[in-house]
């Protein structure tokens, strides 16, 4: 696989994020999925200005989406958890309301190289990605290995270059 970048972006370029894990039970201790992500942007440079946990609720996660919506130094929000089909897996539900235009690429290619690594349950995967009021959204499952699949070969390669892209309108 090519790790090859059509354009390139200038590495000081500053992307503001927050993290929200979606679950009903982890707290900041057992958060290991927000952690990791925390640990990503960490690496990358990217600040991270909150992280919260909301119960997989859609109108905890719209509320808060909503809330982050009106900070004007906030960039994206990647999401962790609620992405399967379980009763209480909402968030890709309460996404699809929100979200003003889709990224179908993400979850298309992200279900593909999770495929590779863990074959057909790949297609529960309701992983999303897309603009809200001017904020990248993105939502992955929440597991482990499904963020770090996501940030090293998604998130972390394309976030400064699709922010650039929305700063530009």
């Amino acid at each position: 696989m090519s790790s090859m970048i059509p354009h390139p972006d200038i590495a000081e370029f500053k992307v503001n994020c927050a993290i929200i894990t979606v679950s009903d039970s982890r707290t900041p201790e057992t958060d290991k999925s927000g952690q990791l992500i925390h640990q990503f942007l960490q690496k990358a440079g990217y600040p991270i200005l909150d992280y919260q946990i909301v119960k997989d609720e859609p109108t905890e996660i719209t509320e808060l989406l909503k809330k982050y919506s009106q900070i004007p130094e906030l960039d994206a929000c990647i999401l962790n958890g609620g992405t399967g089909i379980a009763p209480r897996d909402t968030t890709y539900d309460a996404l699809e309301q929100l979200l003003e235009k889709t990224l179908p690429g993400f979850g298309e290619i992200f279900r593909t190289l999770s495929y590779a690594e863990i074959g057909s349950r790949a297609m529960a995967s309701r992983a999303i990605a897309g603009v809200f009021q001017g904020k990248l959204i993105f939502s992955v499952p929440g597991s482990s290995n499904a963020v770090k699949l996501a940030m090293e070969q998604l998130i972390i390669p394309e976030l400064a270059h699709l922010v650039k892209v929305l700063r530009s309108e």
